[in-house]
């Protein structure tokens, strides 16, 4: 007799992106898939913009590029190559940003800072500052951009689950949870 756990039952050691927002993302145009286009832009424009300036892209030059790469992304529909069984979301993206980063070395556009389609309003004055104050500033670009992804993964599960305790009537219990859980190690008996 063996026992099987389905992969509702198992365990979620660490959230990646849904395939369902990625598949709403390429449901245009509909209300759906502008939020889900969205939320993925938000969650991967500062792993990738770290990306870029760590390849050594002026902050200006980065932007640039980032938000050229993301206008490209929505305007020729890539999303819609991606395929879970061929590996993960930020996988695809990544290598997508390299492919795209390749092509303007080599044509070098003239077409600057998102080409006047601005799919997603980003600050991207707090991107800077938050680069120029990263700690990691030795690490390889491919490092930078896993970093700064699993810290943005992070982010975005504790604003979640800080929104099911307040839906459960439950702040405070959040903001117990909170501390332990951003605790430096060692200081929890």
């Amino acid at each position: 007799m063996s026992s099987q756990v389905s992969s509702s039952d198992a365990p979620r050691v660490f959230p990646n992106t849904r395939w369902s927002v990625v598949l709403a993302a390429t449901q245009r145009p509909s209300p759906e898939s502008a939020a889900a286009l969205e939320a993925i832009c938000r969650a991967y424009w500062y792993p990738l913009y770290a990306y870029v300036r760590r390849c050594g892209q002026t902050p200006h030059d980065a932007q640039d590029l980032t938000q050229e790469f993301f206008c490209r992304l929505l305007e020729k529909n890539w999303l819609e190559a991606a395929d879970r069984e061929k590996g993960k979301l930020r996988i695809f993206l990544i290598t997508a940003l390299k492919h795209f980063m390749s092509n303007e070395w080599r044509k070098a556009s003239a077409q600057r800072r998102g080409g006047g389609h601005a799919p997603v309003r980003l600050d991207t004055a707090i991107a800077e500052s938050r680069y120029v104050a990263d700690p990691s500033a030795a690490l390889v670009a491919e490092a930078t951009f896993d970093r700064q992804w699993a810290l943005t993964l992070l982010d975005l599960t504790l604003n979640r689950l800080e929104a099911e305790f307040v839906a459960g009537g439950r702040p405070a219990h959040f903001e117990a949870l909170k501390r332990c859980l951003m605790a430096e190690r060692g200081a929890i008996d």
